[in-house]
């Protein structure tokens, strides 16, 4: 690792077979937590590559443990997380909005690193037990719509060096890489990310491959369209900017989406959206995000897509989803 760090700190750039090797010597734990540690920082001061990404990822999907869903197409509604805007769990709660709608939802999820809640946090509290069994993870899938995957369980490289990221507590390249490492690697994945450069690079990467996309990002700074500013948005058939608008929504502000100061009070927000309670900023916020996800899948009007999601939510259908998942996995 000393002669990789004295590379780098030479501003040498990785190749893509020197950073896939690098991530799965991590995992092998070839490496002190001192070096991991250095190594992180390197790339939070100067950036990663597309190249240096992709072999990340590469890396991660190799050793994690995979999951096979017998043909059945999942999307997969994933943040980076590290955007610093401590909302609530906005992209979770869509996700149980989009399994509501009929759309069967492999999300991929940890512990939160620079927030209060990730969504790991919140369904843990909530009384979601995590589990890497494919049959039980089927089960879900098949019977409540959803299912979750808490990134430790499946990623080795991801569990080594999650008491350093804890440590560090600013987000890293781990964090770029979660919505690109789903173990069961969805047909149709959402992906927000927290800065218009790792955007770019997330719709690159996913050109080379099937995967139906569509890449968010909310030029305020968010991972995920905030409603507070335009969205840019890079999909499959091109890139756009939305506003809220095209929702029909007004334009909110950063307060109004904010979440709590616990996990305990993420969760209280978290039942209020499922349940039809909560502020209408809360729930608007998780309707569009639901309906950009949605569109996603059906290849229909933005229009079209969010009535699937307000009917999801107001019928209960959501609520139901988050319920059978609850009682499936405890």
């Amino acid at each position: 690792m000393k002669k990789i760090l004295n590379a780098l700190y030479q501003q040498q750039l990785l190749s893509h077979s020197q950073a896939r090797e690098i991530l799965i010597n991590i995992a092998k734990g070839v490496y002190n937590p001192s070096e991991i540690a250095s190594f992180l920082t390197v790339f939070m001061m100067r950036g990663v590559t597309v190249q240096e990404l992709s072999g990340f990822r590469e890396a991660l999907l190799e050793l994690c443990r995979p999951v096979d869903f017998n043909g059945i197409e999942t999307i997969d509604l994933c943040g980076t997380g590290g955007d610093e805007k401590n909302t609530f769990n906005i992209s979770t709660l869509a996700s149980f909005v989009v399994a509501g709608a009929g759309v069967s939802v492999a999300k991929h999820g940890n512990y939160g690193v620079s927030s209060v809640s990730g969504s790991s946090n919140v369904l843990e509290y909530l009384g979601y037990r995590f589990s890497n069994d494919n049959a039980v993870l089927l089960r879900q899938l098949e019977q409540a719509g959803i299912c979750f995957m808490h990134a430790p369980l499946f990623h080795p490289a991801m569990k080594t060096v999650a008491p350093i990221r804890k440590e560090l507590g600013v987000k890293t390249f781990f964090n770029m890489l979660g919505p690109l490492v789903n173990p069961a690697r969805p047909k149709y994945q959402m992906s927000g990310v927290f800065s218009l450069e790792l955007a770019r690079m997330y719709h690159y990467i996913f050109q080379q491959e099937e995967t139906q996309y569509a890449v968010v990002y909310d030029l305020g700074g968010y991972d995920e369209c905030s409603l507070t500013n335009t969205t840019r948005l890079l999909t499959t058939s091109g890139e756009f900017e939305i506003e809220p608008s095209d929702f029909k929504f007004d334009k909110l502000k950063q307060a109004d989406i904010e979440g709590g100061r616990s996990i305990a009070e993420n969760a209280a927000l978290f039942i209020d959206v499922l349940n039809n309670t909560a502020p209408e900023a809360h729930t608007q916020v998780v309707l569009a995000n639901a309906a950009i996800a949605l569109q996603c899948r059906f290849g229909e009007s933005l229009n079209d897509s969010l009535l699937r999601a307000e009917d999801s939510l107001k019928s209960g259908n959501a609520l139901a989803a988050f319920t059978k998942l609850i009682q499936l996995a405890s």
